[in-house]
């Protein structure tokens, strides 16, 4: 699916109040909130289509999600990522339920289920490891309370500079805490158990950085993000950005695909608007960022506006994330026909997570460190209807962009046979552990293609093909992020403002607007950020 109008000249008025730059999530939420406060605003997309990680491509009579399989709390009417949505897309976008088990653990021969549910995660945890009860019981009690303390360290991000200066002594305090201890030094002060903490950090995948080397506090988020269970949007992933691009049309915006911008122009220290890269200049009073914060320093802004800004100076010391592989397969049969569920696979060859990465980076060679298995059409209640007697499964794995330099220059889909014949090698490699793990699927695989970090770095725009934006370290939480930009009227969203995710990114761009907006016109969008309480 097409989302957005694509670039023409006669789309573009001379003038809008606010530009923003990228139509992945964050974007796209900043974009709906100041439309519905009757801005003119414009958003354009390098892409042919709009939604960043959320979009879907088609290939051989199927389609798959890029980066979105599953997320957590939007089932719950109350909760802030759900109230947020509803605002954005005016309630269109429907949620469906992952069932009692999002993810299961697979470490060697043994498996551990992560079931929907506190209590019901925590008596799971504990038939497993009957003899670390009180570890468990403190693990849960740690994750919430660095949770809690996210809040508070995220929503200053907002602030104006002074405001976020005076704050930061206190706010957050806890969470930058626990930014500063790996996960796994957390959790060797609970537990000697090596299996239960492979176990509990079994989702490291979904930011990044394996126990060593991920501060607890992100760990934290995203594990509590998960224990009321996982959800997938109705529709596909494509769904997201359908529903609010028809609610910035609606109040007025544009979204503009296939309009690459050069720079972001800037007159006397303050903003003017944009040029494109085929020279056309856009005016606007604001610009938006959404193309992370490395592209925008380093590729958008004139040098000499962030050569003196203090959070330019410590770009060069925070990462770039991994890159990985993604090898999207089609099937001929129904989810029924299949034994398909909508259990997340993690299959890992031991509990040592830092230790295997490091043995596969040296050499990537035998064992992946990480598999990752994710059925989508079997998530999705409308696939059915849309794609009757067909399935799809994502597997996804650890990859490094330096593997791929010899081919950075070359044209996507034009790398060469070499190329071609690596991909070859890491899909059957990738198709075996499929089919160990569930064997009844050989024979029913009618397509599969493989993304590397190079497929990221042409889609996505990131330089070094990193899937997640900014490494989530500890030099990244203690750096001066927040939703300003080095230059005036110059803001930024995304997951390098927040965290990745889905929710790290929808939460970006309602911060931004509130940074754009200012207090007094932004108090129902803050509202929405507050949890609800069970009545």
């Amino acid at each position: 699916m097409i989302i957005g109008k694509k670039y023409n000249k006669a789309n573009l008025k001379e003038f809008y109040d606010t530009i923003v730059i990228g139509s992945g999530l964050g974007g796209l939420t900043t974009a709906a909130f100041l439309s519905k406060k009757g801005q003119s605003v414009l958003v354009l997309e390098k892409h042919y289509t709009a939604g960043g990680f959320t979009h879907v491509y088609s290939r051989g009579g199927f389609e798959w999600d890029v980066g979105l399989h599953y997320i957590g709390k939007v089932h719950d009417p109350r909760s802030p990522l759900r109230l947020i949505f509803d605002e954005i897309t005016d309630g269109q976008l429907g949620w469906e339920k992952m069932g009692p088990i999002y993810d299961n653990i697979v470490i060697g021969e043994e498996e551990f289920s992560f079931v929907e549910g506190l209590s019901n995660f925590k008596s799971k945890m504990i038939g497993y490891f009957p003899e670390e009860e009180k570890a468990v019981t403190e693990y849960i009690k740690l994750v919430k309370k660095v949770n809690s303390s996210s809040r508070s360290y995220f929503v200053k991000k907002a602030f104006p500079d002074w405001l976020r200066f005076l704050t930061s002594p206190f706010m957050g305090r806890t969470f930058l805490k626990y930014s500063k201890k790996t996960t796994i030094e957390v959790l060797k002060e609970l537990t000697n158990n090596e299996k239960l903490i492979g176990v509990l950090t079994g989702q490291w995948g979904d930011y990044g950085l394996p126990p060593g080397r991920s501060p607890f506090s992100i760990h934290a988020m995203i594990s509590n993000h998960y224990f009321d269970g996982g959800n997938y949007p109705i529709g596909g992933g494509s769904k997201i950005a359908e529903t609010i691009v028809k609610v910035i049309e609606k109040n007025g915006g544009e979204v503009i695909t296939n309009a690459p911008v050069k720079e972001i122009l800037v007159e006397k220290g303050c903003v003017q608007g944009v040029l494109l890269e085929d020279g056309i200049k856009v005016s606007s009073q604001r610009v938006v960022s959404n193309a992370g914060l490395k592209n925008t320093f380093d590729h958008l802004l004139p040098s000499d506006c962030v050569k003196k800004d203090s959070l330019n100076s410590k770009l060069p010391d925070l990462k770039s994330s991994m890159g990985h592989y993604c090898l999207y397969i089609g099937l001929e049969g129904n989810k029924e026909e299949l034994g398909l569920s909508t259990t997340n696979q993690w299959i890992y060859k031991s509990e040592f997570h830092d230790q295997n990465i490091d043995s596969f980076l040296e050499k990537p060679v035998g064992d992946f460190p990480l598999v990752y298995i994710s059925f989508p059409s079997a998530k999705d209640p409308s696939w059915e209807s849309r794609y009757p007697g067909k399935s799809t499964i994502e597997m996804i794995t650890l990859s490094h962009y330096d593997w791929f330099s010899k081919w950075e220059k070359t044209d996507w889909n034009k790398r060469g046979e070499d190329y071609n014949s690596l991909k070859e090698e890491v899909s059957q490699r990738l198709l075996n552990v499929l089919f160990k793990k569930f064997p009844h699927l050989k024979g029913k695989v009618t397509f599969y293609e493989l993304s590397t970090p190079l497929s990221t770095k042409h889609f996505s725009n990131y330089q070094r093909g990193e899937l997640y934006g900014l490494d989530h370290t500890f030099d990244r939480f203690k750096s001066d992020i927040s939703t300003r930009g080095p230059v005036k009227n110059l803001f930024l969203t995304g997951q390098d403002v927040v965290t990745c995710g889905i929710g790290g990114v929808l939460m970006a761009g309602a911060l931004t607007s509130i940074s754009v907006l200012g207090y007094l016109k932004s108090r129902d969008i803050m509202k929405l950020m507050i949890p609800k309480k069970k009545r």
